[in-house]
């Protein structure tokens, strides 16, 4: 036994006799090779030779996304312009920005620019969260280059990002301020109802014109109903959808050459070559048969709805003049108030630094129909209302428009309740 370990031993070590010092795996050590990285990177930002196009995907709006136009020098200067607004995509705005290696090599906008608007605490700024706003990113690791694109991952929300190198025309049309906002009209329509004609085929399109996501509802070929969410950014000649629409056999990747017809009430424009328009209706193509149960439902669980600014209808936004009660802070609606068999449209007012709920109309439960509709009954009233209730009274009466109300969910815990008489008149409730 003695014999074989000795055997072993000298085994052993001759071949760690013979080892030499392990080859590097890298030619350079880590600090050069992320040095190197960050020249890559630099050279390919300044070198562009007609700037990038970019777009960020917002994390806290999913689907979301803004596109840029940004030109960088080797002065760590940047000067970009932006689809926020129509301010942004016309005002090329300068700032600093850095590359720096942190684990990775990451791009860094230090300075406020157009990228910061998006994760702008002030709700006020971006219709986004109070702390939050969009949960987007200014800071980002730079993960790969592929062909004319680089991706980006923000270093924080972790919103995905991309810089593609623009062509000398686009350049030109970004710089030339030849941005087409006509699209943003499509908030301009008296209905809420809006439908897309394109290739032979119709679609109601759901806009939330802030966080730059629109929806598409629609009837396949079984009459089965269809919904599809995706991100819109304004182009040069219109907007651009990512991901782009399929529907079978037809593809919509974004609509050009868009035109406002206010007289007509339309948008025109192209896609994939062939005429397009967007007309107001007043009846959905494919409504959400449970969505006012659900609705009532989860304001039920939820213990109200808020809806601060009443009504909007015929292109008039508060239409019954809700704001000019005394002391009206916001209008809710409490299903089962209480524990009781009615729902109670109610008026919080507040007077000093107290907010109450001191009044407002009650209704029975409401009914429900098959083809999607919600129906209310007046059941009575509760409270003492004040001198001048003109404002109360329009809406009691709109809400128990006999022709009902369909139900539209536009986020987690909000939904748009649309007159189906004439689709001109709809309220937002929230929580």
């Amino acid at each position: 036994m003695r014999k074989y370990l000795l055997y072993l031993i000298l085994t052993i070590s001759a071949f760690t006799a013979c080892k030499k010092e392990d080859d590097p795996v890298f030619d350079q050590s880590p600090d050069a090779r992320i040095t190197a990285a960050l020249n890559k990177y630099q050279q390919e930002l300044v070198n562009a030779p007609y700037g990038w196009k970019g777009l960020i995907f917002p994390k806290g709006v999913p689907r979301s996304v803004f596109g840029f136009y940004f030109q960088f020098n080797d002065n760590n200067r940047v000067s970009m312009l932006a689809d926020f607004d129509a301010g942004t995509a016309s005002t090329l705005k300068e700032s600093s920005y850095r590359l720096k290696a942190l684990q990775q090599p990451c791009l860094l906008f230090d300075t406020y620019s157009y990228v910061h608007l998006l994760s702008d605490p002030d709700a006020g700024v971006n219709d986004g969260a109070y702390g939050a706003g969009l949960s987007a990113d200014f800071e980002f690791s730079l993960d790969s280059i592929s062909g004319d694109t680089i991706r980006l991952t923000g270093r924080f929300n972790k919103c995905e990002a991309y810089l593609v190198k623009a062509t000398r025309q686009e350049q030109a049309d970004y710089l030339g301020q030849q941005r087409n906002r006509d699209f943003e009209h499509i908030t301009d329509f008296l209905t809420y109802w809006k439908r897309l004609t394109a290739g032979g085929k119709q679609y109601d399109i759901i806009i939330n014109k802030s966080g730059h996501i629109i929806r598409f509802i629609w009837l396949d070929e079984s009459g089965a109903r269809q919904e599809f969410e995706t991100g819109f950014y304004y182009t040069p000649k219109g907007v651009a959808f990512a991901p782009a629409f399929t529907d079978g056999g037809q593809t919509i990747a974004g609509i050009e050459n868009t035109s406002w017809d206010e007289s007509n009430q339309l948008i025109r424009g192209t896609a994939n070559g062939e005429n397009v328009t967007i007309a107001g209706f007043s009846q959905p193509l494919a409504p959400e048969k449970e969505g006012p149960r659900r609705w009532w439902e989860q304001g039920r669980s939820l213990s109200y709805w808020v809806a601060p600014f009443g009504f909007h209808s015929n292109g008039v936004d508060d239409a019954f003049g809700l704001e000019t009660l005394p002391g009206y802070y916001f209008m809710g609606l409490w299903p089962q108030y209480d524990g009781s068999p009615y729902d109670l449209l109610g008026f919080v007012t507040v007077e000093g630094n107290e907010a109450a709920l001191r009044y407002g109309p009650a209704f029975r439960e409401p009914t429900f129909s098959a083809d999607g509709r919600v129906g209310f009954t007046y059941y009575g009233y509760l409270g003492t209302f004040p001198p001048d209730q003109t404002p109360i009274t329009r809406t009691r009466l709109q809400l128990t428009d006999a022709a009902g109300y369909y139900l539209v969910q536009i986020g987690p815990l909000a939904w748009d309740m649309v007159s189906a008489r004439d689709g001109k008149t709809w309220i937002t409730w929230f929580k």
